[in-house]
């Protein structure tokens, strides 16, 4: 029975669906729509469909539900959402639960998109705003007050690697009647407790870890089945932000490997992160899964592992950042991450170049900072880059 699977085996079989052919790879059912036999067989379907019909695939899709299943019983819970991106996931949970005069507390460290969904959409259509220091407990139990009506943050933080107490902040906010919407993305589904310490719902962007090799937009939205199905799903198959089911087949095979490709790069970054610590060119180091990082008790008890990303500074600011990043010869420079190829970013000017000063500087977002997204590739030959390219800064 598959409530008694391992991971890697839940990977590569759970939510298998074959046609008459009995094909051994999953199907892509790349149509649009769907035939009835009968008018009366469509009049049906329309009033309620079956858990294996289908009406459009803006609605869902054969190869897509494979993929919802999938990710939804990896991660424990009733239900997925495939959705076309990440941020149509995490706009999509929002967006689909609030309404005008809605109250919403979220940490404040944030990848861009998320904080200009938070800042810009929502309060343009009257949702109340609330940030707070995600490592700070006091201030997430002074934002949230009775009728708040969800939490929102990045169980770690893009790009400082920050972690947020998951199971703590869910106590506080369920206190209140409020929802825990994670977007879990750098914990990845491998390492993901969160279900099990309080979330109630979860968000990843497929485009990272579970594709893991850069082909394919892509998102998904997991949670309880009244979540999914009645608030969740009619927002999304109206406002058109679904998963293609080509994407779903591509993020299908990404999964057979996805455990696999995970504690590899994890057991690289560790290595990683203990070889670049004390250099002399680097300002700071920061991993969870190093015994030095403020947070590592708390990584281990939430995830199990440091993760598959390393922050640090490169001491003499941004032009030394950058001969750094020009020297290397294996890291390839992207903005993008969970790659099976090592990617490097300079968030300052990239990812979070349009945030003020001031908020990069609360968020520790220096001039030198460097993130690092470790792939597959041999460890020994990864540092050697790293170590060459910093004698270059």
């Amino acid at each position: 029975m598959s409530d008694t699977w391992n991971t890697r085996t839940k990977l590569v079989h759970e939510g298998s669906r074959r046609s008459q052919y009995g094909e051994m790879a999953e199907a892509i059912f790349l149509t649009q729509g769907f035939v009835y036999p009968t008018a009366e067989a469509a009049e049906a379907r329309f009033v309620q469909a079956g858990p294996d019909e289908f009406i459009y695939a803006r609605y869902g899709n054969p190869t897509t539900r494979m993929f919802e299943e999938r990710i939804a019983a990896l991660e424990g819970t009733e239900d997925a959402f495939a959705t076309a991106s990440g941020m149509a996931a995490v706009s999509g949970a929002l967006t689909a639960m609030l309404r005008a005069g809605d109250h919403v507390v979220s940490a404040r460290a944030l990848f861009g998109s998320c904080l200009y969904v938070l800042e810009e959409v929502l309060t343009r259509f009257g949702v109340r705003v609330t940030f707070v220091d995600g490592t700070d407990l006091d201030q997430w139990r002074a934002a949230v007050v009775p009728g708040t009506k969800a939490v929102f943050f990045e169980s770690m933080s893009n790009p400082t690697l920050e972690l947020v107490d998951i199971r703590a902040v869910s106590e506080i906010a369920h206190a209140a009647g409020a929802l825990v919407v994670v977007d879990n993305v750098f914990a990845t589904p491998i390492f993901s407790r969160a279900v099990d310490q309080g979330a109630d719902v979860i968000v990843y962007s497929a485009t990272k870890h579970i594709d893991g090799q850069g082909r394919a937009l892509g998102g998904v939205v997991c949670g309880t089945e009244a979540f999914v199905r009645k608030v969740l799903e009619p927002y999304m198959k109206h406002t058109g932000g679904s998963m293609s089911p080509f994407t779903s087949w591509i993020m299908l095979n990404g999964m057979a490997t996805l455990d696999l490709r995970c504690r590899a790069m994890a057991e690289s970054a560790l290595k990683i992160a203990k070889a670049l610590k004390g250099h002399e060119k680097l300002a700071s180091v920061i991993y969870p899964g190093l015994d030095s990082h403020p947070q590592h008790a708390l990584a281990m008890a939430q995830m199990g592992s440091g993760g598959t990303l390393v922050a640090f500074d490169v001491a003499a600011g941004k032009e030394a950042a950058f001969r750094f990043l020009n020297a290397l010869e294996i890291a390839k420079i992207s903005n993008n991450l969970g790659d099976a190829k090592t990617i490097v970013t300079h968030p300052a000017t990239t990812t979070h170049q349009r945030l003020p000063q001031d908020q990069k500087d609360a968020l520790g977002i220096t001039p030198g900072l460097i993130r690092l997204s470790v792939g597959l590739e041999d460890a020994g030959d990864l540092i050697g880059d790293l170590m060459r390219g910093l004698e270059q800064a």
